[in-house]
């Protein structure tokens, strides 16, 4: 049990940590920040964060795009909320990006190219000709349910906190709920995934590169 809960938190770093956080973090301290500021200062700080998390990864001569996308992100949503003198216009960006991963999930199901299959392979560059192997897709479109169900519930109820200009069950949704509950699914897609996978009885990602024949091994660790 403890060497499966270091696993996991170990590969939750993995898809969290470093560029990912440049796009996650600006949101959660505007979200935090309103606690204490009122909304312009809350907009200072998170787009001051967002900046020079692009000026770290300039200088360190890293990936930018997830800087500067956070930026963007950040900017325009400031700039909603600035309009309309309304906190919780800074979250219309949220909802329509978990709307739209919502439609992304359910287009990638019904093309039988699921979207977990992606997300695994652009966070590990495994190669994607072996997420569509019969004996291992099916464990990524069933996690792909379980984040379209996410999506789903998270666009859901975004959208009537805002057209009920609930603002403060808002921050607390996205504050308490919204990124936890992110960290909850991921968790239980990893157990789950690496579950599967083991139960479909394919090759591990090496023995695939390697061009193994069966009996495999299976995957033993990473989804």
């Amino acid at each position: 049990m403890k060497r499966l809960a270091k696993e996991i938190y170990q590969e939750l770093i993995l898809v969290l940590k470093g560029k990912t956080l440049d796009t996650l973090l600006p949101p959660i301290v505007f979200i935090l920040s309103l606690n204490w500021f009122d909304l312009s200062i809350a907009i200072i700080i998170s787009l001051s964060l967002s900046v020079l998390l692009w000026l770290y990864r300039a200088l360190k001569h890293d990936n930018q795009k997830y800087a500067i996308f956070g930026l963007l992100a950040v900017s325009i949503a400031s700039i909603f909320a600035l309009l309309n003198n309304n906190p919780s216009t800074y979250f219309i960006p949220d909802i329509l990006g978990s709307g739209l991963t919502f439609i992304i999930a359910l287009l990638s199901l019904i093309f039988n190219k699921p979207l977990a299959a992606y997300v695994s392979h652009f966070t590990r560059g495994w190669p994607l000709e072996w997420f569509w192997r019969k004996d291992v897709i099916p464990a990524y479109k069933e996690v792909t349910w379980l984040w379209l169900f996410y999506f789903m519930l998270r666009t859901v109820v975004e959208t009537v906190l805002f057209l009920s200009n609930s603002i403060d069950q808002l921050v607390w949704f996205n504050t308490f709920i919204g990124f936890p509950l992110l960290i909850f699914v991921l968790t239980v897609s990893y157990i789950y995934g690496i579950w599967r996978l083991r139960k479909l009885n394919g090759p591990g990602v090496d023995e695939f590169i390697e061009n193994k024949e069966p009996p495999y091994k299976g995957q033993t660790r990473g989804f």
